[in-house]
């Protein structure tokens, strides 16, 4: 699965993960961290290493919360037009990812087929 994804990213600068993280917090706003380690289903480590590339990219930006304590992770301008330009390569690659399922023989995780 994640060589069909990144096979759709491939020219777009984003990676499938990258992708995923931007669209994310394009559609929640700014989140803390732990939060958005929770949604994402990543441990917070994962999830700084991930944030890096796209921080030096500017893309994403560590914002104050009320709590100095907590750390808000905010998309960026530059990050939502990352974002909206790999949109494409992202429906490319769901509208194909029952092939994928087809070939692997797992007919059963093919929500393509659903609705």
């Amino acid at each position: 699965m994640t060589q069909h994804y990144e096979a759709s990213f491939r020219g777009t600068g984003l990676r499938a993960t990258q992708f995923t993280l931007l669209a994310t917090l394009a559609q929640t706003g700014p989140l803390p961290l732990s939060a958005l380690a929770t949604m994402l289903g990543l441990e917070r480590t994962t999830l700084t290493r991930n944030l890096g590339p796209l921080e030096k990219k500017g893309y994403v930006s560590s914002v104050a919360d009320d709590d100095q304590r907590v750390r808000r992770i905010a998309i960026t301008k530059k990050g939502e037009a990352a974002a909206l330009a790999a949109l494409d390569a992202w429906k490319q690659a769901q509208s194909t990812v029952g092939e994928v399922l087809d070939r692997a023989g797992i007919q059963d995780l093919n929500v393509s087929r659903c609705g």
